[in-house]
């Protein structure tokens, strides 16, 4: 959430505003964006060979550009800065470029391209769906609840009743549980596990058609309904932030009026009483 302007008193709020103008933060994503097709045209070595320093050398200029963003966020902000957590995301990703990349810690070389995740920081509504998604987890843990009761009743049904003749696919707990998240996958579910069980047990595709309309369709479609409705509780909520900094200005407004109607009454009312002595 970012910090109201008004806020922040003298030159704090004035690089508070500059930081915050629609230009200086398209800037910022164009320079994301650049800054991420840089570190992947970094993996192609014959490209490196030739434009390798003059890209390290934008690297380096994009980078410093985001310290000074940051910088200057910190001296505005103060110690709130900190207690944004998109802030100190932003902080840390930018900060894993200063930490030596050697021996055991070069690893951090390749997390550089974490900075592209800054985007979601900087576009509203990639912020909204990363929102939703944090705020949706309480009702995806009960989804995702449900379809472990599915998986484990489903595994030890498969591995009592195809393990005996399919060791490699039911020959146990593990190997069945295995086995189904690929039937739910749906990936070569058909030809490579279904088909050759039903060769030995008939009327097992109607436990695989049960299985995958349940745990397929139905628990990915309760998924995407938490997440849907989580999108929507925080629309609906950031519409009635508006609607109530809107009636807030309206009362203003209507205040002021009628402040400067009585001013208006008091005034007429004085030149009438003159006229009359």
């Amino acid at each position: 959430m970012h910090h109201h302007v008004e806020d922040l008193p003298g030159l704090r709020g004035k690089i508070e505003h500059f930081i915050q103008n629609h230009i200086v933060q398209d800037i910022l994503i164009i320079l994301i964006i650049l800054n991420a097709v840089i570190l992947g045209v970094e993996t192609n070595q014959s490209v490196m060979t030739s434009l390798g320093n003059s890209l390290f050398l934008i690297d380096e200029i994009i980078l410093w550009v985001f310290v000074l963003e940051l910088v200057l966020l910190i001296y505005a902000r103060r110690l709130h800065f900190f207690k944004d957590a998109w802030c100190v995301f932003d902080f840390a990703v930018v900060i894993i470029a200063f930490i030596p990349a050697t021996g055991s810690l070069s690893v951090l070389r390749a997390l550089r391209v974490l900075r592209v995740l800054r985007l979601i920081n900087k576009v509203e509504s990639m912020r909204t769906v990363v929102g939703a998604l944090l705020s949706s987890l309480p009702g995806l843990g009960s989804v995702f609840g449900l379809i472990l009761i599915i998986f484990y009743v489903s595994a030890v049904i498969t591995t009592n009743t195809f393990g005996h003749d399919f060791p490699d696919r039911f020959g146990s707990l593990s190997a069945s549980l295995f086995t189904l998240f690929q039937v739910m996958t749906l990936e070569g579910w058909s030809e490579e596990i279904a088909r050759p069980i039903m060769n030995v047990f008939p009327s097992s595709w109607i436990f695989f058609v049960i299985f995958i309309l349940t745990a397929t369709f139905i628990v990915v479609n309760l998924f995407v309904a938490v997440i849907v409705d989580s999108i929507n509780s925080i629309r609906n909520a950031q519409n009635n932030n508006r609607e109530n900094a809107a009636n807030e200005e309206i009362k203003m407004l209507r205040n002021e009026l009628s402040e400067l109607k009585a001013m208006v009454r008091d005034i007429h009312d004085q030149s009438v009483s003159r006229r009359e002595r």
